[in-house]
């Protein structure tokens, strides 16, 4: 029987990315067991994004509670990481990186879940596409930013959460991009863009939504 342990805390590590050093925080998972590899991605650096906002943590406290180890990168030009921010477009190259970091530091680990907050839905949308179907078993968007960059469709099994009240991403072109896709979005009832007192219902819309 699977046991959920003491909660672990955040390590943090340096990964060498494409543009130079990489930091990076990991949470271990807290079962006795561990099931699969969590990528999560942070929201726009341009507006104070970093892997240590609030919705990434829960993000990663979320599935690490389900025997994920999560690594949360600061993506190039971010914190002490190095090189460049470029809106999107070389980011998903620095989240390979960390993939393949992780894979060694988990070889036996074959399920992976690719999650990110705004910005970070960009990312992990592009590096989806790189990847194969059997190497992916689910993505977790919140709030993505379907309106501000030339966004990629997404496989079926895709988890996408939105606030009703969002007043970054307006849960309209939320709808009008999931449309075309048969997509479904969980919308969450009031919600602005950063889920500010309301973390533990996107814990919660997690836990009863998203079937990896």
């Amino acid at each position: 029987m699977t046991t959920v342990r003491k909660a672990p805390s955040f390590e943090l590590l340096e990964i060498a990315g494409p543009a130079g050093r990489l930091e990076c925080q990991r949470l271990a998972s807290a079962l006795d067991e561990t099931v699969g590899i969590a990528l999560v991605a942070h929201p726009n650096p341009t507006e104070g994004g970093t892997f240590n906002n609030k919705i990434v943590h829960t993000l990663a406290k979320t599935l690490s509670r389900m025997g994920y180890v999560a690594y949360c990168p600061n993506l190039r030009g971010v914190g002490k990481s190095e090189g460049t921010h470029s809106r999107g477009e070389f980011e998903p190259d620095d989240m390979a990186s960390v993939l393949a970091h992780a894979r060694s530091e988990h070889p036996q680990l074959s399920r992976l879940t690719l999650a990110g907050f705004s910005f970070g839905t960009l990312v992990q949308s592009r590096l989806r596409q790189r990847l194969a179907d059997h190497e992916v078993e689910s993505m977790i968007l919140v709030g993505p930013a379907v309106s501000r960059y030339d966004f990629p469709t997404v496989p079926a099994n895709t988890l996408v959460i939105h606030g009703e009240a969002d007043e970054v991403i307006a849960l309209e072109s939320v709808l009008d991009w999931a449309r075309p896709q048969d997509l479904p979005v969980v919308v969450a009832p009031g919600v602005g863009h950063f889920f500010h007192g309301k973390l533990p219902l996107l814990a919660d819309l997690v836990n009863r939504f998203w079937h990896p």
